[in-house]
Protein backbone atom coordinates (compact mmCIF):
# COMPACT_ATOMS: atom_id res chain seq x y z
CA UNK A 1 0.00 0.00 0.00
CA UNK A 2 1.21 3.08 -1.27
CA UNK A 3 2.35 5.51 2.16
CA UNK A 4 0.37 8.88 1.51
CA UNK A 5 2.40 10.94 3.58
CA UNK A 6 5.66 10.27 1.62
CA UNK A 7 3.90 11.08 -1.55
CA UNK A 8 2.65 14.26 -0.58
CA UNK A 9 6.25 15.26 0.39
CA UNK A 10 7.72 13.79 -2.83
CA UNK A 11 5.13 16.14 -4.84
CA UNK A 12 4.88 19.07 -2.84
CA UNK A 13 8.75 18.88 -2.72
CA UNK A 14 8.39 19.11 -7.05
CA UNK A 15 5.51 21.45 -7.02
CA UNK A 16 8.17 24.04 -4.57
CA UNK A 17 10.90 22.77 -7.08
CA UNK A 18 9.42 24.27 -10.32
CA UNK A 19 8.65 27.40 -8.84
CA UNK A 20 12.06 28.58 -6.80
CA UNK A 21 15.34 26.93 -6.56
CA UNK A 22 16.60 24.56 -4.62
CA UNK A 23 18.43 26.03 -2.27
CA UNK A 24 15.33 28.50 -1.47
CA UNK A 25 13.32 25.23 -0.60
CA UNK A 26 13.37 24.14 3.54
CA UNK A 27 11.49 21.59 5.21
CA UNK A 28 9.56 24.37 6.62
CA UNK A 29 8.48 25.46 3.04
CA UNK A 30 7.47 21.48 2.65
CA UNK A 31 5.63 20.72 5.17
CA UNK A 32 3.75 23.96 5.67
CA UNK A 33 2.59 23.11 2.00
CA UNK A 34 1.88 20.03 2.47
CA UNK A 35 -0.01 20.07 5.71
CA UNK A 36 2.02 17.26 7.68
CA UNK A 37 4.41 18.21 10.41
CA UNK A 38 7.96 18.18 10.54
CA UNK A 39 8.41 15.09 12.20
CA UNK A 40 6.31 13.26 9.58
CA UNK A 41 9.17 14.75 7.17
CA UNK A 42 11.87 13.27 9.00
CA UNK A 43 10.02 9.99 9.69
CA UNK A 44 10.58 9.43 5.38
CA UNK A 45 13.60 11.13 4.81
CA UNK A 46 16.93 12.45 6.79
CA UNK A 47 16.98 15.70 4.94
CA UNK A 48 15.89 17.68 1.43
CA UNK A 49 19.09 15.90 -0.35
CA UNK A 50 17.84 12.47 0.46
CA UNK A 51 14.13 13.59 -0.72
CA UNK A 52 15.70 14.67 -3.57
CA UNK A 53 17.59 11.32 -4.35
CA UNK A 54 15.01 8.79 -3.66
CA UNK A 55 12.52 11.14 -6.61
CA UNK A 56 15.33 11.09 -8.64
CA UNK A 57 16.14 7.43 -8.48
CA UNK A 58 12.79 6.41 -8.66
CA UNK A 59 12.22 7.89 -12.08
CA UNK A 60 15.82 6.96 -13.29
CA UNK A 61 14.23 3.36 -12.78
CA UNK A 62 10.55 3.99 -14.12
CA UNK A 63 12.22 5.07 -17.20
CA UNK A 64 14.17 2.27 -17.26
CA UNK A 65 11.17 -0.25 -16.49
CA UNK A 66 9.30 1.65 -18.94
CA UNK A 67 11.94 0.49 -21.62
CA UNK A 68 12.77 -2.81 -20.72
CA UNK A 69 13.88 -3.49 -24.75
CA UNK A 70 15.27 -0.82 -26.46
CA UNK A 71 15.26 -0.80 -30.41
CA UNK A 72 16.80 2.83 -30.90
CA UNK A 73 18.60 4.71 -28.53
CA UNK A 74 16.96 8.05 -29.82
CA UNK A 75 13.71 6.37 -28.57
CA UNK A 76 14.88 6.16 -24.91
CA UNK A 77 16.55 9.35 -25.54
CA UNK A 78 13.50 10.96 -26.01
CA UNK A 79 11.83 9.78 -22.81
CA UNK A 80 14.36 11.50 -20.95
CA UNK A 81 13.57 14.28 -22.57
CA UNK A 82 9.64 14.07 -22.56
CA UNK A 83 10.38 13.66 -18.53
CA UNK A 84 12.61 16.44 -18.42
CA UNK A 85 10.37 18.95 -20.43
CA UNK A 86 7.83 18.14 -17.97
CA UNK A 87 9.53 18.90 -14.86
CA UNK A 88 11.90 21.52 -16.86
CA UNK A 89 12.37 24.43 -14.22
CA UNK A 90 12.65 21.07 -11.71
CA UNK A 91 15.44 19.79 -13.27
CA UNK A 92 17.35 23.38 -14.07
CA UNK A 93 16.88 24.12 -10.40
CA UNK A 94 18.27 20.67 -9.53
CA UNK A 95 21.52 21.33 -12.14
CA UNK A 96 22.31 24.36 -11.29
CA UNK A 97 22.75 23.26 -7.44
CA UNK A 98 25.02 21.87 -5.37
CA UNK A 99 23.32 18.87 -5.29
CA UNK A 100 23.81 18.38 -8.97
CA UNK A 101 25.67 15.21 -8.63
CA UNK A 102 22.76 13.83 -7.54
CA UNK A 103 20.76 14.43 -11.44
CA UNK A 104 24.15 12.98 -12.81
CA UNK A 105 24.30 10.14 -11.09
CA UNK A 106 20.48 9.59 -12.59
CA UNK A 107 21.65 10.45 -15.95
CA UNK A 108 24.54 7.87 -15.67
CA UNK A 109 21.80 5.12 -14.95
CA UNK A 110 19.76 6.24 -17.32
CA UNK A 111 22.40 5.95 -20.07
CA UNK A 112 23.98 2.63 -18.93
CA UNK A 113 20.58 0.93 -19.46
CA UNK A 114 20.06 2.40 -23.04
CA UNK A 115 23.30 1.26 -24.01
CA UNK A 116 23.51 -1.83 -22.85
CA UNK A 117 20.02 -2.85 -23.43
CA UNK A 118 20.52 -1.82 -27.13
CA UNK A 119 23.95 -3.27 -27.77
CA UNK A 120 22.54 -6.32 -26.02
CA UNK A 121 19.57 -6.66 -28.07
CA UNK A 122 21.13 -5.19 -31.41
CA UNK A 123 24.38 -7.07 -31.40
CA UNK A 124 23.90 -10.28 -29.76
CA UNK A 125 24.82 -12.05 -32.49
CA UNK A 126 28.75 -10.54 -33.07
CA UNK A 127 31.73 -12.04 -32.26
CA UNK A 128 33.48 -9.36 -29.92
CA UNK A 129 35.42 -9.56 -27.34
CA UNK A 130 34.30 -8.78 -23.96
CA UNK A 131 36.76 -6.20 -23.25
CA UNK A 132 35.68 -4.45 -26.65
CA UNK A 133 32.39 -4.66 -25.89
CA UNK A 134 32.94 -2.96 -22.50
CA UNK A 135 34.72 0.25 -24.53
CA UNK A 136 32.13 0.63 -26.83
CA UNK A 137 29.24 0.55 -24.43
CA UNK A 138 31.33 3.22 -22.75
CA UNK A 139 32.00 5.73 -25.75
CA UNK A 140 28.11 4.95 -26.22
CA UNK A 141 27.65 5.80 -22.55
CA UNK A 142 29.47 9.31 -22.47
CA UNK A 143 27.97 10.08 -25.98
CA UNK A 144 24.12 9.84 -24.37
CA UNK A 145 25.69 11.64 -21.24
CA UNK A 146 27.44 14.45 -23.04
CA UNK A 147 24.59 15.28 -25.44
CA UNK A 148 22.06 15.61 -22.36
CA UNK A 149 24.96 17.49 -20.19
CA UNK A 150 25.31 20.26 -23.29
CA UNK A 151 21.57 20.45 -23.51
CA UNK A 152 21.46 21.45 -19.95
CA UNK A 153 24.00 23.67 -20.02
CA UNK A 154 22.57 25.42 -22.59
CA UNK A 155 19.47 25.65 -20.34
CA UNK A 156 17.60 23.25 -22.00
CA UNK A 157 16.93 24.93 -25.05
CA UNK A 158 14.64 23.67 -28.28
CA UNK A 159 15.42 21.73 -30.77
CA UNK A 160 17.39 18.76 -28.62
CA UNK A 161 15.48 16.11 -30.52
CA UNK A 162 16.02 17.31 -33.64
CA UNK A 163 19.44 17.02 -33.05
CA UNK A 164 19.59 13.75 -31.76
CA UNK A 165 17.79 12.82 -34.62
CA UNK A 166 20.64 14.63 -36.65
CA UNK A 167 23.07 12.72 -34.79
CA UNK A 168 21.32 9.06 -35.28
CA UNK A 169 20.68 9.72 -38.81
CA UNK A 170 24.74 11.31 -39.75
CA UNK A 171 26.27 8.09 -37.31
CA UNK A 172 23.84 5.46 -39.06
CA UNK A 173 25.97 2.26 -39.53
CA UNK A 174 29.21 3.44 -37.40
CA UNK A 175 28.31 1.58 -34.57
CA UNK A 176 27.99 -1.71 -37.28
CA UNK A 177 31.12 -0.48 -38.17
CA UNK A 178 33.15 -0.65 -35.27
CA UNK A 179 31.52 -4.01 -34.04
CA UNK A 180 33.04 -5.18 -37.40
CA UNK A 181 36.06 -4.30 -36.43
CA UNK A 182 35.98 -6.30 -33.57
CA UNK A 183 35.58 -9.28 -35.04
CA UNK A 184 38.21 -11.49 -34.86
CA UNK A 185 40.46 -12.15 -37.73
Amino acid sequence: MPNFTKMAIKATFIKLLNERPLNRITVKDIVEECGVNRNSFYYHFEDIPALLEEIVTEEADRIIAEHPSVDSIEACLNAVLDFAGRNRRAILHIYNSVNRAIYEQYLWKVCRHVVSVYSDAVFAQSQVDAGDWEVLKGFYECECFGMVMRWMDSGMEDGMRERISRLCELRRGMVEEMVNRCAPS
